[in-house]
């Protein structure tokens, strides 16, 4: 018979459990909801552009969404990956009430992305070159290539923006940027329109558009953290200490940006793969409202794990590893059903979507063909996209950037290609293999973040 002590003290035990689960439910979807909004208002900045210039025809379609593939992967997603270090360093410096140390881990941020935006810029000048040694086609080539040449300025302003949002983010400042990323969408879709139709600029007024916006949404940002009142101690200020973080930083951030870029360029490598195909205009067009579509979607997943980052982060630098892994089974949960509803919606609209990228019968018709597929795969992307986040506030980017490399190089991309080629599904076969990566990965990181024992980094 068991003491009643032992029995009493687990029941408490349990209570508390659940209460502190409960407590992270509300304060996960608190912080996610508006984190939803942040994120799909700056993703729709590019996406309006991909969707306003698509309407001039397929080969505009097709080299902007090329262009995009190649911007992502080369430039804006080893931005962000990089900037990735902040959930961990801000997150936990945070939770342990270091608030001196914010500002200065955020302009080393800043100084960091700045510097690396140059070797990027050059090798966009010579994109033409590169996408015609993969063998795409000349014409959807060039537009690809005036497209990168004119976004160059946008890195550097998201290399500020995408360092001033980890920042605060990391202190749960969610309505600053919800009121810039709004503000911001508004001015970029008439602007967008004005360059590309009523000034004749195509092109190159819809990466002009992305430049403007991405710099006035680092400008409010950095006015607000100024002069707000809330960001007192903790303003990111010019300094030489900022400096001596940067082997911290970079030990945090390679990781992280690996574990980005080689997801993304996992997809990406998908649209090249297609503009090889035979009738590649259409392959290529479709995969890459597919992608765009399921790219949107991941940024509801990216702010639910930008949530539990946040929380997994703070409560590991406070101390509280229950606390911390409550967060991050909460954040799971809300995925799964949010996901599911989304795969479900989309399914149903499965012969309209595809009216939002182009007005082509054919094209319409190959999307609602592979619309089921891409449903399965919004629902992994989302707990992919959830359990990435809960790994960059637990400091594991090395072994995420481990499983990237197993689930899509290893496994999912050659079945993508045995699918392709030898099965004859073309772009069918190319997505089943990267959903086969993606479940793989979402399933790697559930089981790490399940039997892992995690612990605070007493370095930061």
């Amino acid at each position: 018979m068991e003491d009643p002590l032992l029995v009493n003290a687990k029941r408490e035990e349990e209570q508390e459990i659940k209460k502190i689960r409960w407590e992270k439910l509300k304060k996960v979807a608190s912080m996610a909801a508006p984190m939803v909004v942040v994120n799909i208002s700056q993703y729709l900045i590019q996406a309006t552009s991909t969707m306003i210039v698509g309407h001039k025809g397929e080969n505009s379609l097709a080299g902007i969404a090329l262009a995009s593939s190649m911007a992502n992967v080369t430039g804006f997603g080893l931005l962000f990956g990089l900037a990735g270090a902040l959930e961990t360093l801000c997150g936990q410096a945070f939770g342990a009430r270091q608030y001196e140390k914010l500002g200065s881990y955020t302009f080393t941020s800043i100084i960091s992305l700045l510097i690396i935006c140059f070797p990027i810029s050059l090798l966009w000048i010579f994109v033409k070159n590169i996408l015609l040694l993969f063998h795409q086609d000349p014409e959807v080539s060039e537009i690809a290539s005036v497209y990168c040449l004119w976004l160059i300025p946008a890195l550097f302003g998201y290399s500020v923006l995408q360092s001033l949002i980890r920042y605060f983010q990391t202190q749960s400042l969610i309505f600053p940027m919800v009121l810039s990323s709004l503000t911001v969408l508004c001015f970029h879709v008439p602007v967008c329109w004005v360059l590309v139709y009523t000034l004749g600029l195509g092109t190159k007024g819809a990466a002009l558009s992305i430049s403007l916006s991405y710099w006035l949404n680092a400008v409010f940002l950095c006015f607000f953290m100024r002069h707000s009142q809330v960001c007192e101690g903790k303003r990111v200020l010019i300094s030489m200490e900022a400096f001596g973080h940067m082997r911290m930083f970079f030990s945090l951030a390679v990781p992280s940006a690996l574990m980005v870029i080689l997801e993304w360029s996992a997809f990406e490598i998908l649209i090249l793969i297609s503009g090889v195909l035979p009738n590649s205009k259409l392959e290529t067009s479709v995969i890459s409202m597919c992608l765009t579509t399921s790219t949107l979607h991941y940024n509801l997943g990216t702010a639910i794990g930008a949530a539990a980052s946040t929380n997994v982060a703070n409560e590991l630098g406070a101390g509280n590893l229950v606390a911390a892994k409550a967060s991050a089974t909460v954040a799971i949960s809300i995925a799964a059903v949010e996901s599911s509803a989304v795969s479900f919606a989309l399914f149903l609209s499965r012969h309209v979507w595809g009216y939002a990228y182009s007005n082509v019968p054919e094209v319409i018709r190959y999307a609602a063909e592979i619309t089921h597929i891409l449903c399965f795969s919004i629902l992994m992307d989302s707990l992919s996209a959830t359990l990435t986040g809960v790994v960059r506030g637990s400091g594991k980017q090395k072994i995420g950037a481990y499983v990237n490399i197993a689930a899509y190089y290893i496994f999912g991309i050659p079945m993508g290609l045995l699918f392709c080629f030898t099965f004859d599904l073309k772009v069918k076969g190319l997505w089943i293999g990267i959903f086969f990566g993606c479940t793989l990965q979402t399933l790697t990181l559930f089981l790490i973040t399940t039997f892992t024992k995690w612990k605070t980094n007493e370095s930061l």
